[in-house]
């Protein structure tokens, strides 16, 4: 049975698209069938793995919303194992859609439980809030991966966050666990960035993941070429990074303890 995996942050410009689209591409790389689910109306994720929204004929709202099923819906990427369950713009009426829905916090979940034994691992990006679709995801997952940029106001709105993981894992899922918190935008230069990961180290600890995503152009360019970074320039410091996260999750998975890395926060080139 795949693991269900949510990308999750109401803040926006923080990198879960980037993320959701990358480890799954780097799980995928490294033999694992990975499905990654885009819950974002913005449809971001549906584009950096090289297909356009606008030509999508079903997508992930049909599943919700109108009972398509998602095994006829998913979509096969350019990288090998790696599956798209897509997102278009409608997925933005679907929250008022659920309202009066008897189980409306569980859609998503039934969605997932059809085709979640045929995939190692299932990824949901999604979107910069904390509305209908986000808990339905949560509902829905095993984990929550939390990314936090190696910015100033990195830490505002987390606790807003954490306590709906709460009230999430009290009220509609209670195995619900937080797979780690992912730093990203760390740039070895910036004295900011290294106060930030010593802050977010000092609150949370083991939550944190060894693996820091470091600011890379090539991340940057990839999804305008619709392809993981890793298919883009698997050289660039950006594909490494997320290898070595897809690694360390895995190595959690298995053997419940982090891999041994090198220094995440040594110098780099930014290229």
């Amino acid at each position: 049975m795949g693991k269900v995996i949510a990308i999750a942050n109401q803040k926006g410009g923080v990198g879960k698209t980037t993320t959701a689209i990358n480890l799954a591409a780097s799980l995928a790389v490294l033999e694992h069938k990975t499905l990654v689910i885009d819950a974002d109306p913005q449809a971001n994720t549906t584009s950096g793995v090289g297909f356009d929204p606008k030509n999508v004929k079903a997508s992930v709202y049909e599943c919700m919303i109108n009972e398509a099923k998602a095994s006829e819906v998913v979509m096969e990427t350019e990288t090998p194992n790696l599956y798209l369950l897509p997102s278009h713009l409608d997925l933005v009426g679907a929250e008022i859609e659920l309202i009066n829905h008897p189980n409306r916090e569980r859609i998503m979940k039934h969605v997932i439980d059809e085709i979640q034994s045929a995939y190692d691992y299932i990824l949901i990006d999604c979107s910069p809030s904390l509305g209908l679709i986000t808990v339905n995801a949560l509902t829905a997952a095993d984990s929550v991966i939390v990314p936090v940029q190696c910015e100033y106001f990195a830490l505002e709105g987390l606790g807003k966050l954490l306590n709906t993981i709460k009230i999430v894992q009290s009220r509609l899922n209670t195995d619900l666990a937080i797979e780690g918190i992912l730093l990203t935008m760390y740039d070895i230069r910036l004295r900011l960035s290294n106060q930030v990961v010593a802050e977010v180290k000092r609150h949370f600890g083991g939550l944190v993941f060894e693996t820091i995503i470091h600011r890379n152009t090539r991340l940057g360019e990839a999804p305008s070429f619709g392809k993981p970074v890793i298919m883009y320039d698997a050289d660039s410091k950006g594909a490494i990074n997320y290898l070595n996260l897809a690694r360390e999750i895995y190595h959690q998975d298995r053997y419940g303890t982090k891999p041994e890395t090198a220094d995440s926060t040594e110098e780099v080139n930014n290229e």
